[in-house]
Order: structure tokens, then sequence, then C-alpha cells
């Protein structure tokens, strides 16, 4: 390397210059060569460009309407799914259970608004549908009480024909007002959606349709339930938020967006007329295409586009670019494709008049553009001295001070702006990965793929007593508040004492030390740091009673032996982590404290290695969980009181005692 540099520096004196100058002169150059070319070319690139962009944009306006058809669907067929695979209380009949259903079904459609109701059909006739009240139509079909938003019509054969009852109820799922009505004449076996789902294994798609109540166009996604098969879970959903989607985004005014299905007849169109044409019909089966006279549709629809590709086509002496998109991976659209088509004329036109700018434009830019590069020439040089200032402090991990480069070049400015950028990125990336490997990753490369290395390692698992029961009984925001908190205690108190948290594992955390940092006193620093944290954790769990919230009464578990230790994981995400046997010891001697109404116990492999440094309570053998050799168990009880080699070598200072 440094031969190398020796060898380049006769080139670079040879120029008998400063690189402002150099870049100066060859600046000018270039713009004085180039720009007469440019000019030339500016219309054929211009063209091009447009093309292109109509491409692109006719790409990305298909990606983004696919992206809601399958939000759509994918939302769609999520609920049922979860309906069906969870909600045991549809096992029981319409009129039973009332409130375990209304309580899954609202928060339900409170999750999915494009759902405009979510029913239940049974094999006797049965039938429970909540309603989405967010529309006017159902509002005014069910005479709604006002503050109602959502309505539970519930029908119940007997002998005597059936009866039915609407329930209504409020935003935070209080019922409002119960209605008896009579002369509702509704079987659900008898519906498509029933019959097609009913005994089935998976969710179907029937529609569209023209809701028969709201009028809108709509699907339905339906499926039998797991634990019955002739139990029928359906959601329908409206298309309101696709149809206005793909009639107010225009790529030019006479643009057009339209989607067909396998048959190739439309189901959504741009124009609003047509659009009202197939809403108004019973079905899209029902639709003839040819009563709505247009030429563009027809001639698409006779030949349409290659998939991802754009093409053309002539229609009455005007030429248009189109473009189709199938719908993949969507339950509600499988095998329908999403079309759009501009005329050319119109995508040329911006070009044409950007053209004739273009050539003013370029005739005095080139002029200026000769003082602006000497000038250019000397901020970059100074620029770019700063800025290597600044790199040199992100490799050392110096987060504090900013990267402040004084430039009136824009590029210059968006260089130093990425590099703030790429400087709270790397403190973020700091936040989820220990710094250390951070430090180590950019120094040495040593973590650049997929590679481990046998080592011994003393690792640390904690959790939480009856964290679930804590999780049912408070607001998840006031969970994950205590949580950070709890977490920052431990956090703060395993780097004190020379540790490393691998993984934060939901309430628990995985803790090792000897890597990545050596630490010849691992063992003992783990202890340490466990009995720290308890007394921390008394100090915490007194806070949290005089706040009248639950304690985090917490076990550990710890044990010392050989794991094999690096970045593992897919070629694209890789997570440093620990894995072996020593490493399972630690998690079950976790679980263990259960049995011994413990907090904290150990392996003998760590009692060994603390060389009378930490005072333990042997409990005996036991047999961990999945493994076939006993354990000799000893309870961390406290810090035995004497100098030892850790606090010589410079370890973590003694935390609790005994």
């Amino acid at each position: 390397m440094a031969g190398m540099i020796r060898e380049a520096a006769p080139a670079r004196r040879a120029w008998h210059g400063s690189l402002r100058t150099l870049l100066g002169v060859v600046m000018v150059a270039l713009l004085l060569t180039v720009s007469g070319l440019l000019i030339a070319l500016d219309y054929y690139r211009a063209r091009n460009a447009a093309i292109k962009a109509a491409e692109i944009q006719m790409g990305s306006f298909d990606d983004r309407l696919i992206a809601r058809m399958q939000a759509l669907s994918g939302d769609t067929s999520s609920v049922v799914n979860l309906i069906v695979s969870v909600a045991n209380s549809f096992l029981a009949p319409p009129s039973e259970r009332i409130a375990d259903k209304v309580t899954t079904l609202r928060a339900a459609l409170s999750r999915s608004p494009q759902i405009d109701g979510v029913y239940a059909g049974y094999p006797d006739g049965g039938f429970f549908h909540a309603v989405n009240l967010s529309s006017t139509d159902w509002r005014t079909a069910l005479d709604a009480p006002p503050g109602a938003t959502m309505a539970v019509r519930i029908l119940k054969p007997n002998d005597g024909g059936a009866l039915t009852s609407v329930i209504f109820y409020d935003g935070k799922g209080n019922q409002l007002l119960q209605r008896t009505i009579t002369g509702w004449n509704y079987d659900p076996r008898q519906r498509p959606w029933y019959r097609a789902a009913v005994g089935g294994t998976g969710p179907i798609a029937t529609g569209p349709y023209s809701m028969a109540t709201t009028k809108s166009l709509g699907m339905t996604v339906s499926q039998a339930h797991k634990g019955n098969p002739d139990i029928v879970v359906g959601a329908d959903v409206v298309l309101d938020r696709v149809t206005h989607f793909i009639a107010s985004e225009r790529l030019t005014p006479s643009a057009v967006a339209f989607v067909v299905g396998p048959d190739k007849k439309p189901i959504m169109h741009s124009d609003r007329a047509i659009m009202r044409a197939i809403a108004a019909s019973k079905s899209e089966r029902d639709f003839d295409p040819a009563s709505v006279h247009d030429p563009l549709l027809d001639a698409l629809r006779a030949n349409p586009p290659a998939l991802d590709t754009m093409g053309t086509v002539d229609v009455a002496g005007r030429q248009w670019v189109a473009m189709g998109s199938a719908v993949d991976s969507a339950i509600l659209f499988a095998g329908h494709i999403a079309v759009i088509a501009a005329p050319v004329d119109e995508l040329m036109a911006s070009a044409r008049a950007g053209l004739y700018q273009g050539l003013i434009l370029s005739a005095c830019i080139v002029g200026l553009a000769v003082l602006g590069a000497l000038l250019l020439a000397h901020l970059i040089t100074k620029s770019l001295h700063q800025l290597t200032n600044s790199a040199n402090r992100l490799q050392e991990l110096d987060f504090t001070t900013p990267i402040d480069v004084p430039t009136r070049v824009n590029e210059i400015a968006t260089l130093g702006s990425a590099m703030n950028k790429a400087r709270d990125a790397i403190f973020t990336f700091g936040l989820y990965v220990p710094k250390e490997l951070v430090r180590k990753g950019m120094e040495s490369g040593e973590f650049s793929g997929r590679n481990a290395r046998r080592q011994e390692v003393t690792a640390m698992f904690t959790d939480i007593y009856d964290f679930t029961t804590i999780s049912e009984q408070h607001p998840p925001e006031e969970v994950v508040n205590m949580l950070s908190e709890y977490f920052d205690i431990l956090n703060a108190t395993v780097n004190e004492h020379r540790g490393t948290i691998i993984q934060f594992l939901g309430d628990s955390i995985f803790a090792m030390w000897n890597a990545p940092a050596p630490d010849q006193n691992h063992a003992e620093n783990a202890c340490r740091a466990a009995l720290a944290m308890k007394d921390r954790l008394d100090v915490f769990n007194g806070r949290q009673r005089s706040r009248g919230l639950p304690e985090f009464r917490t076990r550990f578990g710890i044990h010392t032996g050989p794991a094999v230790v690096g970045s593992v994981g897919a070629n694209d995400r890789l997570q440093y982590t620990a894995m072996g046997d020593s490493i399972n010891v630690a998690s079950r001697l976790e679980g263990m404290n259960k049995s011994y109404s413990t907090s904290i116990l150990a392996s003998s492999a760590v009692v060994s290695q603390c060389h009378g440094t930490i005072q333990f309570l042997p409990l005996g053998q036991a047999k961990a969980k999945g493994r076939s050799t006993v354990l000799d168990v000893f309870e961390v009880v406290g810090v035995r009181q004497v100098a030892s080699a850790a606090a010589k070598n410079g370890a973590a200072a003694p935390a609790g005692g005994s």
C-alpha cells in the first residue's frame, strides 16, 4: 500500500497545480465539450424520457392499485380466517354467547373500515350479522339510533318461522337499543357465499355484485368454521375506495384505468358513467360492455396489452399506450387484471414544452456554468476536507458532534445531510446491536458475513413471574411503559458489569459475558450483575407499589460453558448470538427457580469460576427439562466481603451482598 502511494505521487506532481486548479480546468473543458452535444440530443432525450416516465408512472399506478386490492383482499380474508380459526363463540347458536361474538366483530369492523358487515350462517338456517353503521344507507334501512356505530341482526329459526332481533351498539360496545322484527325472509343456506364455502377448508370469494341494501359494489369472502364446517363465516367488502382511487388519479386528462375479471368483463372503471352501469347491474356477469359504447375499452378487451409491459393501440385515429398487471395473491381478485391507458399526444405535450424551455436555458446555463465551475471547484475542495474529518469521527463512533459543512453547493450540502443521516442510522443501529459489535464490525470487518467460533461464555436468562397475567390486567401502553423502565435497569446493570444483552425476548433478556468483549471474570461478573439487578428491582418494585402498579418479580438463570458465538442467519439478515447446550442450560436454570422458590440459580460451572468471591447456597442435583444429565444447582445469595480477583483486575464494583 505504501509503495503504491509513493508511485502515485509523481503523477500528481506532473500536473504542476493543486486539486482546485485541476478540477476547475477539467470541469470547464467538459462543459464546453459536452454542451453542444447535449443541445443536439435534448429533444430525443426528452421524447424518450416522456415515454419512459409514462411507463414508470403506469407501473407505479398499477402497483399502487394492485397493492390496494391485495390489501383489501388480505385484510378481509385475515378477519374471516381469524374468526373461523379462533372465535369459538361462533360455534354456539346465533342467540347464544352474543357478548363474545360482539366483542370479536367490533374489533374486526373497527380495524377494517372497508368491511360492510361480518356474519355467520348456520346449518339450521340461523344467521348472525354485524353491520358497520358508517354507511348512511345502513343507518336508514335499520333506523339506527343516534350514536350507534354497529348493529347486530340475529335470525333464530323456530317452528313458527323465524324470529329476528336487531341490537344497536355505540363505539364503546355499549348496547343502546334492541328491537324484534318479524317477516324477514332470509335463509343463509341458499346464499352463494354459504353454498360455496360450506364443508370446505379455505376462503372463497364471491361477487362482485351490487349490495342489496346499500347498492354499493361489493364482494364477499366466506369460509367454513374450523370447529364446524357446516357453519360459514362471511365478510362483505365495499369497493368504493378502490373505485375512487382509479377515478381520481389520472396520468393525463384523458387517461383511463379499469379492472377486468378472468372473463375479461370489467368490474371497475375510472369513467364514472361506466362505473355506475357496472354497480347498477346485479353482477358483473349481467353487465354488457357493448351498451357503454366505449371504443377504447372494447379495443383493450379484444387485444389486451402484455402483462407488465407497455404496448400501443390505435383507437379512432388516436394512439394510446397501455399497460396491464395481474392481481396476484388476492383471494377477492384472483385472475383479475388492472389496465391503465393514456393518449400519446397528451404524454408528449409536456415534453415538447420542456424541450423549448430547455434549449433556451441550456444556452444560458453553459455561459454561467463556466464561471460557476471555477467557484465550485474551490467549494468542493474546501468542503471535502471537512467531510473527511466528519467521516473519521463516525469511524470512531463519535455521535455527539453534528456534521456541519457550510456550503452553497447543493450536492455538498446533500452529502453532509446524508452523512448526518448515516450518523443517526449508525447510532440507531447501536441501540439494537451492542456497541462493541458495531465498533468491531467497522474497524475489522469481522462481522461482515456469517461466521462463528467456539468459546467459553457465561449466559444469563431472566423472566418476569406471571407476566401474562400482568399483560391481561393492564393496557398494552401501560405494560410497554413499565417494561421500558424495567429494561433500562437491566441494560444499565449488565453494561456496568461488562456484559452484553444479546436479545430482548418479550419480557425476558438473554445476556452474555466474555463475548463479544473478552472478560476474564465473566462468571463472577454475571453473578454480581444478577445480584445488582435484584437490588435495583426491589427499588423499582417499591415505586410500582406506590403507583398502584404490579411488581415485576424476576427470575435469573446463569451458566458457564462452551458455545458457538458469532453471526448467524440468512444471507441478508444476520444476528449476533450464541448457540449450544450451555445457552440452553442457562435458560432451563431460570425456569427451575419456580421449583425452588428462588430468584437466582447458577450451575456448578459458575461456582467453580467465582473462586470464593460469590456466596452460593447448594440446592442439590436436578434434571433440567430436555437434558439427560443432572445439574448441580446453586442459589446465588450474595457477594462475599473479601477482596476479589475481579476487583483487582478492574471488574465492576460489587453489587448486593450477604
